[in-house]
């Protein structure tokens, strides 16, 4: 487990996650391998999270169903 910490591009708001994933998984990610092929076994909501900082619950408050 690995504690990521983002600060969401929606809201501004940093939050941290423990994460079922490697530093070396987290820096070949970086260094611009595909998110989907880095993290197969995550869901996408924690794949977001990585990405971007935000949460499954600011998505559907800011981004509604679409």
């Amino acid at each position: 487990m690995l504690t990521v910490t983002r600060t969401s591009r929606l809201t501004g708001i940093e939050r941290s996650r423990s994460l079922p994933i490697t530093q070396a998984q987290l820096d070949q990610w970086a260094s611009g391998d595909l998110i989907q092929n880095v993290f197969p076994d995550l869901s996408l909501d924690d794949r977001e999270f990585i990405m971007t900082g935000v949460t499954a619950d600011e998505w559907d408050e800011y981004m509604g169903d679409e």
